[in-house]
This record gives C-alpha cells, sequence and structure tokens, in this order.
C-alpha cells in the first residue's frame, strides 16, 4: 500500500501536549520522525497549545475565560472529555482534579512522561532577592489558575516558615514565563528542564524551590491522560500507541542529541513553531536519565503508593475539597482562587471517595 492509503487505513489518535513542544515530550517527537506511530498502524496528530483551537486559555487574548460569551475554555483534558483528543498531559494535581469533580468524566493517568518527580519548581529571579519560600508572603505569583495550584504553593510558603499570604495573578498561560523574567510577577511554577535551561542559556540567574524539596510528596508530573469509557473498548489501540511512545522515550534517554534534533524539526514542520536548538539540546541532555527506570529500563509505569500517598497529603492538607475556580464564582459550587486559598473551598471530599485515578494496564 502506498504511504498515504495505509495512512487512511490507520487508526486515528490525537494527543493534546499540555505546553508547546519541549522536552517533556521528545518521545512523542522521536516516535514520529522514527515512524514508529505508522510502523503500528497508527496516524498520530499532536496538538499544541501554539496551535489557533486553544485561543482564549493557553494564547494571549480574552483573559476572562468565563465571562457570559466568552470563547471556550480550551485545556488538553478538556479535549479529551469531550473527544476531540484520545490523550492528553496533566499535573498530578490536575488528574486528582478530573476524578473529584462530579459531572466530569474520571480521566485516568495511564503513563508517567518522567520517572523523576522533582523536575518543576516554583522560581524567582535571583535579582529579586526573594531566596526562600517564605519570601513570596506579599509577593506576586503567576498562577496557571489550576484548582489546586495556588494552596499547594500556599502550603510550600508555610512549610518554609512562611503565612502563605501572597497575591495569585492569572496572565495567559504561555505568557506566564514572560512575566516573571519581564518583573510583572516574583514568582510562577515552571519545568527546570526548559524554562530553567532557557534561563541558563539567556544568563538569567534563578532561585529554584523543587516541589518535593518543600513537604510536598508530589506525584508524577506530567502524566499522560486517556478517558475511561474510550480505553477499554479502544485497548488495542491505546497499547500500540503506548508501546511506540515508550520507544521513543528509550531512542530519547539513549540518544538526546537526535531527539532534540527531532523536536526542533517535527515542531516546525507540524506545528510551524520555532525551538532554539541549543534549548532543545539543553533539554534532551538534562531529561537524558529521567524518562525510564532505572532498574528496569520501562517507560511508564506508576507506583500505586506514589498516587496514594499525594491523595493522603491533599486530603490531609485540607486541599482535597469540592469547590472548583472560577472567574465569575456562585460562592457555592464555584469559587475565585482567593476564596479557595482564603479556606473557602466547598465541603471536604471523603478520602475513600476518591477513585483509583491511574492505571498501568495499557503499558507493555
Amino acid at each position: 500500500a502506498t504511504p498515504t492509503l495505509a495512512r487512511a487505513m490507520s487508526t486515528k489518535i490525537t494527543v493534546a501536549l499540555d505546553w508547546t513542544p519541549n522536552g517533556n515530550h521528545l518521545g512523542f517527537f522521536v516516535a514520529k520522525d522514527k515512524g514508529l506511530y505508522d510502523a503500528a498502524g497508527l496516524d498520530v496528530k499532536i496538538v499544541s497549545p501554539a496551535d489557533a483551537e486553544y485561543d482564549g486559555s493557553y494564547n494571549p487574548g480574552d483573559r476572562d475565560a468565563d465571562a457570559p460569551g466568552a470563547p471556550k475554555y480550551v485545556t488538553p483534558c478538556s479535549k479529551v472529555a469531550e473527544g476531540s483528543a484520545h490523550f492528553a498531559m496533566n499535573s498530578p494535581e490536575g488528574v486528582v482534579g478530573w476524578n473529584t469533580a462530579p459531572g466530569r468524566p474520571q480521566l485516568k493517568a495511564v503513563a508517567a512522561l518522567l520517572r523523576d518527580r522533582n523536575t518543576s519548581a516554583i522560581v524567582t529571579l535571583k535579582s529579586s532577592e526573594i531566596n526562600s519560600m517564605k519570601d513570596l508572603d506579599g509577593k506576586r505569583y503567576a498562577s496557571y489558575a489550576a484548582r489546586f495550584e495556588g494552596r499547594i504553593v500556599q502550603r510550600m510558603i508555610q512549610h518554609a516558615g512562611g503565612v502563605g499570604d501572597y497575591v495569585e495573578d492569572t496572565p495567559p498561560m504561555l505568557g506566564i514565563w514572560n512575566t516573571l523574567l519581564e518583573g510583572e510577577a516574583d514568582a510562577t511554577w515552571v519545568f527546570t528542564q526548559w524554562e530553567g535551561v532557557e534561563a541558563k542559556l539567556k544568563g538569567v540567574e534563578l532561585n529554584a524551590f523543587p516541589v518535593c524539596d518543600f513537604g510536598v510528596p508530589y506525584a508524577y508530573a506530567p502524566c499522560l491522560c486517556a478517558h475511561p469509557e474510550w480505553l477499554p473498548s479502544n485497548a488495542s489501540a491505546a497499547k500500540a500507541f503506548l508501546k511506540a511512545t515508550a520507544e521513543g522515550y528509550a531512542i530519547a534517554s539513549a540518544e538526546p542529541a537526535y531527539a532534540a534534533d527531532a523536536l526542533v524539526r517535527i515542531a516546525k514542520r507540524d506545528h510551524s513553531f520555532d525551538i532554539d536548538p541549543a534549548l532543545a539540546k539543553g533539554s534532551a541532555e538534562f531529561l537524558a536519565d529521567k524518562f525510564l527506570d532505572p532498574d528496569t529500563k520501562r517507560w511508564g509505569r506508576m507506583d500505586g503508593a506514589v498516587w496514594s500517598e499525594y491523595v493522603n497529603w491533599l486530603w490531609e492538607s485540607g486541599l482535597l475539597t469540592t469547590g472548583m475556580q472560577s472567574r465569575h464564582p456562585d460562592g457555592g459550587r464555584t469559587f475565585s482562587l482567593d476564596d479557595l486559598r482564603a479556606g473557602n473551598a466547598g465541603e471536604r471530599i471523603a478520602l475513600e471517595s476518591v477513585p483509583v485515578v491511574f492505571t498501568n494496564d495499557y503499558l507493555l
């Protein structure tokens, strides 16, 4: 069969990235470049927040996403929930959020992109002289406006001896990093493999406060999620996709220079997105030993104890509540980010009611 005919006959899979293409995504881009998905009979489309369908959420535009008549606030997991994507990336607290939100599908984590759980950090500019998490009291934090995010940052500040009283700003997501660099925010949450490497290349010195170092038994960040109803009815496609992706990450681990080059080329070809080759290379080298389990050399598998410890911590810290975030809160089910941090966050969720949020069943 011709390549075009083969693709027409193959199973279509759409993957929604959590951010513009970066080092965390190397395995997907390597699998595309090496033809691993094609060989598995899959026609895989990667959707990036740099693409137009994310306007109004990730991209600068309508800041008031909840206002009447505003465009739909699109996130990677909302695409999986509605069926326009099959897999999406999310943070561990995002996964818990989908599994504790009435009326929403309980999306399950199906793979951990990284086995190292401490590659994200709250950062400040060294020039700001904010040298500790406790120094963030009274300062401005650039937030992604997620349900548990502000309260996790608050607990980190408190763990360092602070009060946890700070201003939570919500600029368009893809502009958050620049608000820190330009002095419009004092701190934000980043992946050290990307913004951390970019800062070094630019000669910008950062103070980094890794999440696990401040009392948070963080789970897998980012992880890959899928719809609990789609998975069992499409098990062979899900397994084939994860197997090819695992091969991509194994290659990225062994050949970081090649993986960086593949990321740069495919992001440009498929998304018209330019990546600095030096940034891609630095990120790939940083991550090379963080994708695979050092003992089994396998990718993606998650430990139930890690998830349990994280969910238990959210509950014990008082974060596991029914309140959902909104810019137009109703005070019953939805609350402002300020309300959530102040403890006005709905009812406490019973720990035993939280379902298992992950599965390894589709990994080989």
